[in-house]
């Protein structure tokens, strides 16, 4: 008997906290994906046919209609559409600028409004520029050297990091925050180095905030390349009295009313425990947004068809939610969040894809210690498709909202080598787009789902 009983312990360690049908399911949730998927005609529809999808424009709007068609079509339990108030704003006309060496002999440079940045005056700007690596630099220099110029921030994202969205961390207060910051000194205008670890022609936007600032005080700012970034620095090494032009039309008006969507499969033992997965729908307005987020997107979309299409019957109810407003407010996320907490509702788990449709690599967690080594259990279930990192870190913007409450966020971490040469750029477009690598992320997906299903939280 006591043999018996050893025989069946060893069994148990060899095979893991998981069945040996998971890794069959494992099989077909892959082979779907890869041979009959649905995500890449999906994004294809959304970049080519609908195109950018900033916050309460009209690409948002026919995104927000689409979506929730194509979820009708997939017989969920529910579908439904979440109201939700968002910024409009709008960039206006293509952007100007060229740096001025003496009157009259110009050199154009590549520009692009941040996101929330107030215009310049009709006529456009013309100054000075001041460049800085850093606030503290900023500070050092004091309104003395900065009042009534132009400050360029250019410290770029630090290169020898090999996770790239820490060396984004590490860079983008100067965007966020630049104007904010230089318009305590005096400055009437701020460019920043876009946040991107290749060199090339294209600027990246992204949101900047001025805090409290009243209207009157803010000054506009506008990202220019890296390209130009490296000549305009260099420039000024040469002569300090150079001077910057650039004119922006962009425009700030009033909220109007978009929509999160959501479906829902109901779970069939325990329908009233909720996960989530998600990326959000919007999307800046360069390009069409095929990385961010329209990936994330419909690798949502597809876990739920996936779990439709294999027949897999969920034990709790699975939502995909398409998050609104997730690039200039996040309105999307805490509305859902807000929403949920409203209705008493129970979530025990949420995933987020939201760093661009490249080849996964694993996961990040924040869950406690139980969760987390439950999650490395299932290891060797993954790494037969080559996923293997699993690490603690953050999720998701849009689940962030949840965390208070739900024990279990997940956020896919695809290889991040390229996703920055495509970030709020103008060509983050669908021909960016690896099929291949699409579809695996979204199987990956599917199979955490799968498992958190399955085998609950602890």
């Amino acid at each position: 008997m006591l043999r018996t009983v050893s025989i069946i312990c060893l069994i148990a360690i060899s095979v893991g906290a998981y069945s040996q049908t998971d890794a069959e399911i494992f099989k077909k949730i892959y082979q779907t994906s890869l041979a009959n998927g649905k995500s890449y005609d999906w994004l294809n529809h959304l970049s080519n046919q609908i195109g950018s999808r900033l916050s309460g424009s009209l690409g948002a709007e026919r995104a927000v209609t689409y979506t929730k068609e194509e979820l009708d079509k997939l017989g969920l339990d529910k579908v439904w559409l979440q109201p939700v108030m968002v910024p409009k704003w709008v960039r206006g006309a293509k952007e100007y600028a060229y740096i001025e060496t003496v009157p009259g002999k110009t050199n154009t440079i590549n520009i692009c409004a941040l996101g929330g940045s107030v215009p310049t005056p009709s006529l456009g700007l013309k100054a000075k520029v001041v460049e800085v690596s850093s606030f503290e630099a900023l500070k050092a220099l004091g309104k003395e050297k900065i009042a009534g110029n132009i400050v360029f921030f250019n410290r770029p994202m630090q290169p020898d990091l090999i996770n790239t969205f820490e060396a984004y961390s590490g860079a983008v207060n100067q965007r966020s925050q630049g104007a904010f910051e230089a318009s305590k000194y005096g400055a009437i205008g701020v460019i920043v180095r876009s946040l991107t670890l290749r060199m090339d022609d294209f600027p990246h936007t992204g949101n900047i905030t001025y805090n409290d600032l009243p209207i009157d005080k803010r000054i506009p700012a506008a990202a220019i390349s890296t390209n130009d970034a490296e000549v305009l620095s260099t420039m000024l090494r040469l002569d300090s009295n150079i001077k910057l032009y650039f004119k922006l039309n962009c425009k700030q008006l009033s909220d109007v009313q978009s929509y999160n969507v959501i479906g829902e499969i109901t779970g069939s033992q325990f329908p009233n425990e909720y996960m989530v997965v998600g990326g959000h729908l919007d999307s800046w307005d360069l390009g069409d947004g095929s990385h961010d987020d329209g990936a994330g997107v419909v690798q949502s979309m597809e876990v739920l068809r996936l779990l439709k299409t294999l027949g897999i019957k969920p034990k709790r109810s699975i939502r995909v939610v398409l998050f609104m407003n997730e690039e200039n407010g996040v309105r999307g996320g805490i509305k859902y969040a807000d929403e949920a907490k409203q209705n008493n509702e129970n979530h025990v788990f949420a995933l987020e894809s939201d760093s661009g449709g490249f080849t996964p690599r694993g996961f990040n967690f924040e869950c406690n210690e139980a969760n987390f080594n439950q999650v490395l259990s299932w290891q060797s279930l993954f790494k037969p498709y080559l996923i293997h990192f699993f690490e603690k870190g953050h999720t998701g913007t849009d689940i962030g909202p949840l965390k208070s409450s739900t024990p279990v966020l997940a956020g896919l971490v695809p290889d991040s080598q390229r996703y920055f040469d495509y970030h709020h750029a103008s060509n983050d477009t669908f021909d960016a787009i690896n099929k291949r690598e699409l579809e695996i992320g979204a199987a990956t997906m599917t199979a955490l789902v799968y498992m958190f299903d399955k085998y609950g939280v602890k």
